[in-house]
């Protein structure tokens, strides 16, 4: 009597990058939104909802936690039983997982806009969602490292290891952070305060940077650029060495986030050390996912997923080269509450991201509905255009007008006086907020044509689609 073959929990994986492409709707519809009010301020209605002020943290959240946590859960629950060879510990816990991660993010699209929030860079949330969020994370730990445990071949693979690493370090991050005394159900007061309260605030904003935003993204890199690729990643020592390397270092630059303000200088400098330090396992891992394709350079020309997978890692390399310089005191002078910083933020968000993130999902979907490709690679195509050039857009005009702001407010006259109004610097900064907007139009009409093609794919799908588990080659019975 025959039993039918184990097979993969594909459905999960599905859930989470519909979703992925869902939020990035959202997500990047809010931001252009928002950008366009910096323009024109009537479209906030006249409306406490719709302002700035309760928009922007809605914006933040939709896409670095629903657009990329949802891309990170898709590819992180993919990855670990394909290089396992093991199927998820619990099909509950996996819709555990997913249901209750789309819970949270749905109680910050109510909560947010009404102006409930903690005024916390990255950890608006207010206590009970901050509550909620912490279990399914912990949970989703345990569906994660538990299919490691039950693995049925010895090694494990590099990816798996920054994708634990990311799991680890948020849950520890977020928990610590949001420690708070609950005054109601809607408001509390965090047990820091002072300058303690922004040392921890940016040890987690920037570690929330560095692990959810790089490490985890990185997992994705090292599996679906080999695939994609169709070669072995460049060098796998390399890539142990920049994963312990960046596991280092990476958790000590948040202080460069409070240059100039109360907390001590040797904090800051300390900060400004291991930033620039990080310099190095960045471009090493950047180096090593670019160098894959040695030999298969060929297929950028006709693969507009790979486009997006390549230039993802051009991005990483440019913000992760960015940032360290603007770690540096005297930089940061210049940058520090400018449109230099939202420039950099962005090149990283749109440009390494969600770039990776949309190459990966356009190779998830078809396989999970049991297809080899996307219905349409015309609209990849389309879609890699328009948000390649919609980003530089974004980005250019940013750092344009950020080094503008920046020596504008420090020009004085002979007598000492400041050269500018702000109300100049304002004026000078219009042009460049309206090549954003149209830059942010171009990143949203990718973002629909990705939409269009996931619902064309779906309904190339016929019927449910399972993958059975690979047998690993040294288990599988001889011939």
């Amino acid at each position: 009597m025959s039993t039918s073959p184990e097979t993969y929990n594909d459905k999960v994986v599905l859930q989470f990058s519909v979703m992925t492409v869902v939020w990035g709707c959202i997500g990047m519809l809010i931001g252009v939104l928002i950008a366009a009010q910096l323009m024109w301020p009537a479209l906030n209605f006249d409306t406490a909802w719709f302002s700035y002020g309760r928009l922007r943290p809605l914006h933040t959240n939709a896409v670095i936690f629903a657009f990329g946590g949802c891309a990170l859960f898709a590819t992180s629950l993919y990855v670990v039983q394909r290089t396992s060879h093991a199927r998820l510990i619990s099909d509950k816990l996996a819709s555990f997982v997913f249901w209750g991660y789309q819970l949270v993010i749905v109680l910050a699209v109510i909560t947010l806009p009404l102006g409930m929030t903690q005024s916390k860079e990255y950890a608006e949330l207010i206590w009970p969602i901050d509550l909620l969020l912490a279990v399914v994370w912990v949970a989703y730990g345990v569906l994660f490292f538990g299919t490691i445990v039950k693995r049925k071949i010895r090694h494990i693979y590099v990816a798996n290891w920054f994708y634990g690493a990311y799991i680890i370090t948020i849950a520890v991050l977020h928990i610590v952070n949001s420690l708070a005394i609950p005054t109601s159900l809607t408001h509390s007061y965090p047990i820091y305060s002072g300058a303690v309260d922004a040392m921890v605030q940016w040890w987690y904003g920037h570690n929330a940077v560095g692990f959810f935003l790089t490490a985890g993204f990185l997992g994705m890199m090292y599996y679906f650029v080999p695939r994609r690729a169709e070669r072995p990643i460049y060098s796998y020592r390399l890539s142990i060495v920049h994963f312990w390397a960046l596991i280092a270092i990476y958790m000590w630059a948040g202080p460069h986030h409070l240059h100039y303000t109360a907390i001590p200088d040797w904090a800051q400098s300390v900060g400004v050390v291991f930033s620039i330090i990080l310099f190095a396992p960045s471009w090493g891992g950047m180096i090593n996912g670019m160098m894959t394709l040695s030999g298969a350079w060929y297929k950028l020309r006709t693969d507009p997923i790979l486009k997006f997978l390549i230039v993802s890692l051009s991005f990483y390399g440019m913000s992760t080269f960015e940032g360290p310089m603007m770690s540096i005191k005297t930089v940061n002078a210049l940058s520090h509450y400018t449109d230099w910083t939202i420039g950099h933020v962005h090149s990283g968000a749109l440009g390494w991201v969600a770039m990776i993130s949309i190459g990966s999902i356009y190779m998830l979907i078809p396989w999970c509905l049991g297809l080899k490709d996307m219905a349409s690679k015309k609209l990849i195509d389309y879609h890699f255009w328009a948000h390649t050039i919609g980003v530089v857009l974004y980005t250019v005009s940013m750092w344009i007008s950020g080094i503008g702001q920046g020596l504008m407010s420090r020009a004085t006259n002979e007598d000492g006086t400041l050269t500018y109004a702000f109300v100049e610097i304002l004026k000078f900064t219009y042009p460049y907020y309206f090549i954003r907007f149209c830059g942010g139009l171009l990143v949203i009409t990718g973002m629909t044509l990705m939409a269009i093609n996931v619902i064309k794919t779906f309904q190339l799908a016929k019927g449910k689609h399972t993958n059975p588990v690979l047998i690993p080659i040294a288990d599988a019975p001889h011939a």
